[in-house]
């Protein structure tokens, strides 16, 4: 056997995931990737459609980039970074607990430990190994599965 690393088998029909980037060409070709894999994409470009997409369609898991341009902010609106989209989503407590896989093509440090500060389950630089990100969210899956079946188990 070789040494590539099977992603746990999390089954993907019916997950939603929930995907955040400015670059259309990111969304599109990640969303792809993603369908392909069988799990239903939602797609949001900018903080306020983030937010409120992750209030109403109640996403899996959430793919989220951390640097949004400006204009991105439609003139005059919040200028949204991926860490004020997981703070406010931090608040909400539809999305409290929703798991956050943060990627970015800035090379910043920062921001990995800044991620790993505010709870994201994994951290990724742009471009991202499609194998890797898999894996990244089955496991996200699985930890989702786990800690509500802890608390189902604590609940009865």
């Amino acid at each position: 056997m070789s040494g590539a690393q099977v992603a746990p088998e999390v089954p993907a029909a019916a997950k939603k995931i929930l995907l955040v980037d400015d670059d259309p060409v990111i969304l599109g070709a990640l969303s792809l990737k993603l369908k392909a894999q069988g799990y239903r994409v939602v797609t949001a470009s900018d903080g306020s459609q983030a937010i409120t997409a992750a209030r109403k369609e109640r996403p899996d898991v959430m793919l989220l980039d951390v640097c949004f341009p400006p204009d991105v902010a439609h003139g005059g609106g919040v200028p949204w970074n991926g860490f004020l989209i997981l703070d406010w989503l931090r608040r909400l407590d539809e999305t409290r607990k929703l798991p956050v896989i943060v990627m970015t093509a800035a090379d910043k440090d920062e921001y990995k430990k800044r991620a790993s500060e505010v709870g994201a389950t994994a951290f990724f630089r742009k471009p991202i190994d499609n194998q890797e990100l898999l894996t990244a969210i089955d496991t996200a899956l699985l930890r989702k599965e786990d800690a509500a079946a802890k608390q189902a188990a604590t609940a009865s």
